[in-house]
């Protein structure tokens, strides 16, 4: 009787893993729609899709730096039917942001895969005297505290590509904190602050317009959609890397097939015919990791800035 049990769960676990999913998917993403974030979500979905012969409905839980989307993810059933595409770079950053999170970063997960890296670029209004990053730190030098530049809040990476790049050259300059990455565009295009560390496509549009000049890319590697840009560490910085990372995740406890499935599915996605025009648009490169290797890179992501989020002084209690 006791074997008869056992067969009987081992067929039904096997049974419900060929069938997975019997009904749509939903895609949380922690942002408004229209950020690098929502494009990439809603561009991936069409593939995995097709792939998977149900819809993956993108839906948007945007506030709280994304910790909105990662509550409302904790709490849903671990069986895939809720998935989480996270800008992993902000959730590195926001266990040393927020004094208390409402779940664990790492252990109220399940890690299933990384699908994307995205640099930031440096850029600076036209009316700068500042061809490259060595003539603006430059100018940040001969002028310290007279020159500003915008971010899209505090605690942002945005914001902190800013104080690593002050305390790598050091240099001193005014931090100008807007409500998300569109103001702090329009600030940046109208005048109001001096240099912004953008993402990549409202930075590669205005650049190639010849709105703002582009300096440098954050990258190890120069972006394929600026190839022409220089990295930072090109421009004389060295060690100087910021990565936006994005990658799915989901409620702790998922079954370990189910978890290496759909990222055999993302991995297979991510190289569609339809995503290669959206990796040029957006400035981004296909990632693929296993669930292990995206889980110890998030781990490496949070010792690695945890020491700039402190150094910046931001904190949101």
């Amino acid at each position: 009787m006791r074997l008869l049990v056992v067969l009987l769960l081992l067929s039904t676990n096997a049974f419900s893993q060929s069938d997975y999913p019997n009904k749509p998917v939903r895609l949380v993403v922690g942002f408004a729609a229209g950020g690098i974030s929502d494009v990439l979500a809603r561009a991936i979905v069409i593939p995995v899709s097709k792939q998977l012969g149900q819809p993956v409905i993108v839906e948007n839980k945007p506030g709280a730096g994304t910790t909105i989307a990662g509550d409302f993810t904790v709490k849903s059933a671990p069986d895939g039917d809720t998935l989480w595409l996270q800008d992993i770079t902000s959730h590195a950053i926001n266990v040393a942001l927020y004094q208390k999170l409402p779940y664990d970063s790492m252990k109220d997960f399940t890690f299933i895969a990384m699908v994307a890296s995205t640099p930031l670029m440096l850029v600076v209004h036209p009316s700068t005297p500042a061809n490259n990053v060595k003539e603006l730190i430059a100018l940040l030098k001969a002028s310290p505290g007279k020159y500003s530049y915008g971010s899209s809040g505090n605690g942002t990476i945005v914001h902190l590509s800013a104080e690593m790049l002050k305390s790598a050259a050091g240099v001193e300059a005014l931090h100008v904190p807007y409500k998300g990455s569109n103001p702090a565009t329009a600030a940046i295009l109208g005048g109001e602050v001096t240099f912004v560390f953008s993402t990549m496509p409202p930075a590669v549009s205005a650049t190639r317009g010849g709105k703002l000049r582009a300096l440098a890319v954050t990258t190890p590697k120069r972006s394929g959609a600026a190839p022409d840009v220089p990295t930072m560490i090109e421009a004389g910085l060295p060690g100087f890397e910021i990565v936006l990372y994005s990658g799915v995740l989901g409620p702790k406890g998922m079954d370990r097939a189910l978890v290496r499935r759909i990222n055999a599915e993302f991995a297979k996605a991510v190289h569609a015919p339809e995503m290669q025009p959206v990796w040029q648009n957006i400035g981004a490169e296909p990632l693929v990791m296993s669930p292990e290797e995206f889980e110890k890179k998030t781990e490496a992501e949070i010792a690695k800035l945890a020491p700039v989020v402190k150094a910046s002084g931001a904190k949101i209690d």
